[in-house]
């Protein structure tokens, strides 16, 4: 595995987007709308993005994250080549899943999120491409 992207709640994707491009040479290289959140990649290599998660609509996960926590780091996403085995490796560990199993996330993707309580309080993705 490696990191694929950290994810970054905002309510101001434009602003964070430029300035990632001017401070990191970070330039966008997608952006789509998915479950209520308008999401934009910033590439910091070809393995390695940050991902800006602004809510379009007022009832996401996202949105009620940035209320409670305000805007700031939300994931860390670990690229996997198999993410059922991945999975089951969590489901081993006692891991509690958020997603039992995949789903489709931003560009296609499968994803699946561990629960922070068992991880150390971090939010973690596993995607595969």
């Amino acid at each position: 595995m490696h990191v694929d992207h950290i994810g970054v709640a905002t309510d101001d994707a434009d602003g964070l987007a430029a300035l990632y491009e001017t401070l990191f040479d970070a330039p966008a290289v997608h952006e789509e709308t998915l479950d209520g959140l308008r999401v934009v990649f910033l590439e910091l290599d070809e393995n390695s993005y940050f991902e800006l998660l602004e809510p379009v609509d007022a009832d996401t996960d996202i949105g009620a994250y940035l209320d409670r926590e305000g805007p700031g780091i939300h994931h860390v996403a670990l690229a996997t080549e198999d993410i059922q085995a991945a999975l089951a490796t969590a489901r081993e560990m006692g891991v509690d899943l958020i997603d039992e199993e995949p789903r489709e996330g931003a560009w296609g993707h499968e994803i699946a999120f561990l629960h922070p309580s068992d991880t150390g309080g971090a939010l973690v993705e596993f995607v595969q491409h």
